[in-house]
């Protein structure tokens, strides 16, 4: 439709026809994107699973000292899909996006160890992968309302 439209002569209707054309293609590119989250439900849980398994091993090893925090990218790589896909994926199963994922299982990390260990904050961090002590302290209260240090005490 859009090689003729194209082909043909321009009149007033032109530019309408070939928008109207170009948002069906899209509409229909996003409809079949959408629908391989609910025809693949099996897939999409085992990828959710992988995720949360990736996340233990990536803490649980040495790839926090060497790599820092886990990424989007790393997460997507391992469940070979691109990063936009995984984030979809996880947000149309559980609710929530890869960064989110991410973000809360180091915060559940982080509060373990504020609780069980007397290490410092700073420390904590580092462990954790930041580069930057404040953004751990930032990230932290975001997310549950208290400074490290005030989760601590309580």
């Amino acid at each position: 439709m859009l090689k003729t439209e194209l082909n043909e002569r321009i009149d007033n209707h032109s530019q309408t026809v070939l928008i109207s054309t170009i948002e069906l293609m899209l509409n229909h590119s996003k409809r079949y994107y959408e629908r391989q989250f609910n025809t693949r439900s099996n897939g999409s849980k085992d990828t959710v699973s992988k995720v949360e398994f990736l996340l233990k091993d990536y803490f649980n090893s040495d790839k926090v000292s060497d790599l820092g925090l886990p990424t989007i990218q790393y997460l997507a790589e391992k469940c070979n899909v691109s990063t936009y896909y995984l984030s979809d994926l996880l947000k149309k199963e559980t609710g929530r996006t890869a960064k989110d994922h991410i973000n809360d299982y180091i915060i559940g990390k982080a509060k373990n160890m504020l609780l069980a260990s007397s290490e410092s904050i700073n420390e904590i961090a580092y462990a954790l992968g930041f580069n930057y002590p404040h953004y751990f302290s930032r990230l932290f209260k975001l997310k549950t309302g208290l400074t490290p240090q005030d989760y601590r005490k309580n």
